[in-house]
């Protein structure tokens, strides 16, 4: 018989976060190779359907580390803390996800997304069901 040991919510919280920038990195990754990829659009001066400046750089690095410093404060906040922001910041990139998901046609793209979406739908699923304290 294997001893089945059950994982702290906290920790499946961090790995969810961990394995949704893995798919973010593979997905960017992988946006180098396509015609007109991120290769091609950084050679024009352009980040998606943006130019390419400080301010479009510096809103992408944001909104890339916000899920980077979910694997550490999901295990450092205050549990109220933690679950309203877990909550939250996964509802919000997973609407990202599911709405950057079909800007292309790309099968890859879309996979990506939808996978994206899943886990974060799944962390904000783990954080709402949060188990309650019994008197």
């Amino acid at each position: 018989m294997l001893e089945d040991v059950k994982v702290n919510l906290r920790i499946k919280l961090s790995l969810l976060w961990t394995v949704v920038m893995l798919c973010y990195i593979e997905g960017d990754f992988t946006s180098f190779f396509p015609p007109g990829g991120y290769i091609q659009q950084s050679l024009a001066g352009k980040m998606g359907p943006f130019p390419t400046t400080q301010l479009t750089l510096l809103a992408g690095s944001v909104f890339i580390s916000i899920p980077c410093l979910m694997v550490f404060f999901t295990l450092v906040l205050k549990q109220k803390t933690c679950r309203a922001v877990n909550i939250s910041l996964a509802i919000f990139y997973t609407l990202v996800n599911a709405l950057s998901a079909f800007t292309t046609h790309w099968a890859y793209y879309i996979y990506f997304g939808v996978i994206e979406s899943l886990l974060t739908l799944l962390i904000a699923w783990y954080a709402w069901k949060w188990p309650r304290v019994r008197d």
